[in-house]
């Protein structure tokens, strides 16, 4: 009778043991949604699910300013990257520390695949997940990094090891398809003083800079908003398309940033299919948890379908707007100074009520989804950038821009800058350097002394945006980088024309 019991016993424990293994659970789960997931935690559940499941496989992208790794999941049926007949798709979270739904629901994510749940997907799709950028910051439940940076803020100059590491990771692989995941805190005094507040489970946001494919930016708005709405709709969260400003009436409302500093827009310059998702906030980190962190992997998991259902179309319009790029078969003129203005449409928000804590519809009429240009610059040949310029020249390796030593100047025109005078100019409620220029022609430049940067790669328009002296989103914008621009003196970087311009 013993023996039956104890055999009955054991098969019950490897019963158990595999019902787990088949089952794994993330830190958030398991404390049954009352204690956010430490880095520690985090590090321990990727180990084991990995070891779950051999699909999924980790690599540490950066270390932190504090020195914690930062691990990025690849889940592929193969060998990652390998099979080009497949589209690749880079999932990134909590950038910002005191946002931390992101990663839960990355982990979520990450538990249903180790689980093989979600292994269909993977027929079309290798998928790259980093659940958590920034650790330091998610540790103290604060926004910035340990150097107190945002690191959404860092995406153009890559000042910061986290984000220089997730630009690396890009470089290796090329995803097609991005998406940066935040969220939003809908309970501003200036919002509460207006009595109703944004309450949306997800706001989605597509890119938005003018200089990013169009063809790629209307497929974003007229194809994946609809699908991701009905999406989230069917599993009792709700959708928005990615608003900012506000309250309305006080302030305008416009679709956010066309600035190519952020994990959406950065990617989207290099004409990436590429959003952010921002969810919704609590009071506090921990408010509302478990509603939270699902409505991001719901929105997450949305992605994925939308993307395996329309891989074929997604790929080879990535592909052939890039190709553009290298090709220069794209526009003359690039965008770098923008603004957001109204087509006269009036936006009917529906928003949550105060007063009556019921959902409202409001109307606003200072509505401005359409971004358009204030200045364009022609695109040049190339540019020239002193070789003594070092920090000039290490963000150039940083963003893997392709430069070379020029042999000669035959057939070329080189133009140089002269700063007459600084002024500003308003950038979405910011203001930033607007110079006054003079342009003329140069002939007596030591090449030696300079390398020269294409025109021809992938990164044209996020260069000329970059180096162009009266970009609003350019490098003078940065602290770092001020001192290229100073009144009554050249401006060290050189474009190079041919005769006819």
């Amino acid at each position: 009778m013993k023996l039956i019991i104890y055999n009955f016993i054991v098969m019950l424990f490897i019963f158990q043991t595999v019902l787990n293994a088949q089952h794994l659970l993330t830190p958030l789960e398991e404390s049954n949604y009352t204690k956010l997931t430490s880095y520690d935690e985090l590090v321990s559940f990727l180990e084991n699910a990995m070891r779950q499941n051999s699909k999924l496989s980790m690599d540490y992208i950066a270390k932190s300013v504090e020195g914690r790794k930062i691990p990025a999941i690849k889940i592929s049926s193969g060998e990652f990257g390998k099979d080009k007949e497949k589209i690749k798709v880079l999932i990134f979270a909590q950038q910002h520390g005191n946002e931390p739904s992101g990663k839960e629901g990355a982990l979520l994510l990450i538990a249903r695949f180790a689980n093989g749940s979600y292994d269909s997907l993977l027929s079309r799709i290798d998928l790259i997940i980093v659940p958590q950028m920034n650790p330091d910051g998610s540790e103290k439940d604060v926004r910035r990094n340990g150097n107190n940076a945002d690191l959404n803020r860092d995406h153009l100059t890559l000042l910061q090891p986290e984000t220089t590491g997730l630009h690396k990771l890009f470089n290796e692989y090329l995803p097609e398809a991005t998406m940066d995941v935040h969220e939003y805190f809908p309970y501003s005094e200036d919002w509460e003083k207006y009595g109703y507040i944004k309450k949306f489970d997800e706001q989605i946001g597509a890119t938005t800079n003018i200089n990013i494919s169009e063809k790629i930016r209307s497929y974003s708005n007229k194809a994946y908003f609809p699908f991701i709405k009905n999406y989230l709709n069917d599993q009792g969260f709700s959708f928005q398309n990615y608003i900012l400003g506000g309250p309305p009436e006080q302030e305008l409302i416009r679709h956010s940033t066309y600035d190519i500093n952020d994990g959406r827009q950065s990617f989207g310059i290099l004409n990436t299919f590429s959003f952010i998702q921002e969810g919704l906030n609590g009071r506090d980190s921990i408010e509302n948890i478990k509603h939270r962190s699902e409505g991001q992997a719901t929105g997450m998991l949305g992605f994925l379908d939308f993307i395996y259902l329309n891989k074929n179309e997604i790929k080879s319009m990535v592909e052939e707007e890039r190709a553009k790029l290298v090709s220069g078969n794209v526009s003359d003129e690039v965008a770098i100074q923008l603004d957001h203005v109204p087509d006269g449409s009036i936006l009917k928000l529906n928003l949550f009520s105060l007063y009556s804590n019921q959902d409202t519809i409001v109307t606003v009429k200072d509505y401005r989804p359409i971004v358009k240009s204030l200045l364009d610059v022609k695109r040049p040949l190339g540019y020239l950038i002193p070789k003594d310029l070092n920090d000039l020249v290490e963000w150039a390796n940083r963003q893997n821009i392709e430069f070379k030593e020029l042999a000669n100047q035959a057939g070329l025109i080189i133009k140089q800058y002269t700063v007459t005078e600084i002024d500003s100019i308003n950038f979405e409620g910011d203001k930033v350097v607007n110079p006054s220029l003079e342009i003329n022609d140069v002939s007596d430049i030591d090449l030696s002394k300079y390398y020269y940067v294409p025109m021809n790669q992938l990164r044209c328009n996020q260069i000329i945006i970059a180096l162009e002296p009266k970009s609003m989103l350019g490098l003078v914008t940065y602290k770092k980088f001020e001192h290229l621009l100073k009144s009554g003196e050249y401006f060290p970087i050189l474009r190079v024309v041919d005769q006819t311009e």
